[in-house]
């Protein structure tokens, strides 16, 4: 089998199983008795519900970003990319980590378009100062999280400048990397490559549109299921009493709001109204921290991540942006 026949047969394939099993989820969930003898058992009732939430919530998103992944790759010219950003590294990076404001996609569509830009040319850490900062510094998010706490307690503000800081901060420790392309998984920077070599003809450009989005939908499809699902089992295994139990220590508080961030994998457009329940047993910076690790990092985000960088760099990624993110919500812990 030729290397052209072998991604549409990966796609077909990927997109078969994928679909399964959505249906049989959905299968599961809604013909399953709810009660009596044969009812299923309630956790995995709630497993089937919780991965599908999540699931649901995030695929718009995913494919509003492969949609702009392909925007970005075919339509726009890389020139313009290059010549509206400022050539200075840090400049470069403080002007991408804003780029949310006009491209106001969920962190899950953050991820197709952060691949997008590495294949159109930009940098691995260009990237991850994108993919970082843009599911906070947008106008929805930006907007909800002022709707919920408008101005109280300083979590709004913490919320955009911990978001920028971090997002600079991870780029320019990823811009010492002596070899970034070595971050990247080496199926993804074959495809870069193969991707820089193919012409930009107005008449071919539909064309390569169409391939594209297969073989994105065909990499992030059973990423976000797999993902969806173990945030799913997760949720079920973990008990929230506990994580309440926690709240009112300065410290513990702020290490429990981000382990449920890591594992709702809320989308950061609403994750504002989910926190709000909890606002009265938590201090503050433990909320910050919530707003600020789940939508740079959760279990699905990782599994999404998986298919364009190494686990090293995904492990390095991780562990940076939690000691950021629990710094700034006991600064804020501090302060209120």
């Amino acid at each position: 089998m030729t290397a052209g026949t072998q991604a549409p047969s990966r796609t077909r394939a990927s997109t078969l199983v994928v679909t399964g099993l959505l249906v049989g989820a959905v299968a599961v969930r809604v013909l399953a008795p709810s009660e009596g003898g044969d009812a299923l058992p309630d956790a995995v009732r709630d497993f089937v519900t919780l991965t599908l939430s999540v699931l649901i919530e995030s695929l718009p998103f995913v494919f509003l970003g492969i949609l702009l992944s392909i925007a970005v790759q075919v339509w726009v010219p890389q020139r313009l990319l290059h010549r509206v950003l400022p050539r200075t590294p840090a400049l470069r990076r403080l002007a991408i980590s804003v780029l949310g404001i006009l491209l106001p996609v969920c962190e899950c569509g953050n991820v197709p378009l952060s691949r997008g830009l590495i294949a159109r040319g930009f940098s691995v850490p260009d990237a991850l100062t994108f993919l970082l900062a843009a599911p906070i510094l947008n106008p929805v998010t930006i907007i909800t999280t002022y709707q919920v706490f408008g101005w109280d307690d300083g979590i709004l503000v913490a919320r955009i400048l911990g978001a920028l800081v971090i997002a600079n901060l991870v780029g320019w420790l990823f811009s010492r990397h002596p070899q970034p392309s070595s971050m990247l998984t080496p199926s993804f920077a074959a495809a870069c490559e193969t991707e820089h070599g193919h012409g930009s003809s107005a008449s071919g450009r539909a064309l390569r549109s169409l391939s594209l989005f297969r073989s994105e939908t065909a990499a992030m499809m059973p990423a976000l299921f797999v993902g969806c699902s173990i945030a799913g089992l997760i949720q079920v295994g973990v008990s929230r009493d506990l994580l309440v139990a926690l709240g009112s220590d300065p410290i513990w508080s702020v290490v429990a709001l981000m382990a449920l961030a890591f594992v709702v994998s809320l989308c950061s457009n609403v994750d504002a109204f989910f926190v709000l329940a909890l606002g009265p047993a938590f201090l503050p910076g433990s909320i910050v921290s919530f707003l600020l690790f789940g939508p740079m990092i959760d279990v699905k985000m990782l599994a999404l991540l998986r298919t364009t960088f190494t686990a090293r760099t995904l492990a390095v990624l991780t562990t940076l942006v939690a000691l950021a993110s629990a710094a700034v919500g006991l600064g804020v812990n501090l302060v209120a």
